[in-house]
């Protein structure tokens, strides 16, 4: 069942093209990675579908509902967004923060099950010793860690992740996309997340996305999407593609000399 669709999305910076014509189904239980090179568009499109920016053409519809018609607070119980990062962050404890995570569903006044939801939530990220701990006194791989527990707190059916491991080092990569795609097949939710490390995409992503100027310029399983041909043109690089025991591994090799 198609959870979320994006039916021909434009959108412009003032009169710059930034998305063109973009087009997505995602179903259940479905994790898409959106991958292309720095200015295709990936955080864009995550910010239109979050309703942040409004795209000139096209629609966004969540459960066929088109979302510039659902009230913020009705939008936030299904869809839960996770930027690249924070620069201004409240002072609160980490406990706190992501307790506002709730909000949506139980507005200011908390129920001991909300606290409850809050230290699991805590406790599957590996950060509940972290709890009373301002969120500004923390690391920012243990911040990015946070507002991940803060979104997956919310219990949303969509979940928008922006580069969610650029902060982490390759341990806690690998710990929080686990997390992320237990909560996906598990719970039933959909995941879009836009990643630049194409060996992470290729691991935890069920169906690829690549963007190249705005456009899709390639859909679906990794292994359809991530081939050299499509990596040359999209990112101008030479790579091996490698299969190794089931898994795709991309290895660069050097830049596209243009003549």
């Amino acid at each position: 069942m198609v959870k979320l669709k994006v039916k021909n999305v434009n959108f412009n910076y003032a009169s710059v093209p930034i998305l063109k014509d973009v087009c997505i189904e995602l179903d259940r239980s479905e994790m898409l990675g959106v991958v292309g090179p720095n200015g295709a568009g990936k955080s864009t499109l995550l910010r239109c579908i979050d309703r942040i920016l409004s795209p000139q053409e096209g629609c966004i519809l969540l459960d066929g509902r088109d979302i510039k018609d659902m009230h913020l607070m009705d939008l936030a119980k299904k869809m839960a967004y996770i930027p690249q990062s924070a620069t201004h962050v409240f002072p609160a404890t980490v406990f706190d923060t992501v307790l506002m995570g709730r909000r949506p569903h139980v507005g200011w006044r908390s129920s001991e099950e909300d606290l409850e939801k809050v230290l699991d939530t805590l406790q599957m990220m590996h950060i509940e010793d972290l709890a009373m701990r301002d969120i500004n006194e923390v690391s920012g791989g243990q911040q990015q860690k946070i507002f991940i527990a803060c979104a997956l707190a919310q219990e949303p059916d969509v979940l928008l992740l922006d580069e969610p491991t650029s902060n982490l080092d390759i341990r806690h990569q690998l710990e929080v996309l686990d997390i992320i795609k237990y909560i996906v097949v598990e719970r039933g939710i959909s995941a879009i997340m836009a990643i630049h490390d194409l060996n992470l995409a290729a691991r935890y992503a069920d169906r690829i996305l690549m963007m190249n100027g705005g456009h899709i310029y390639a859909a679906g399983v990794p292994s359809s999407v991530l081939t050299p041909e499509n990596i040359n043109h999209a990112y101008g690089v030479e790579v091996e593609v490698i299969n190794h025991n089931g898994r795709l591994y991309v290895l660069p090799l050097r830049p596209v000399v243009k003549r």
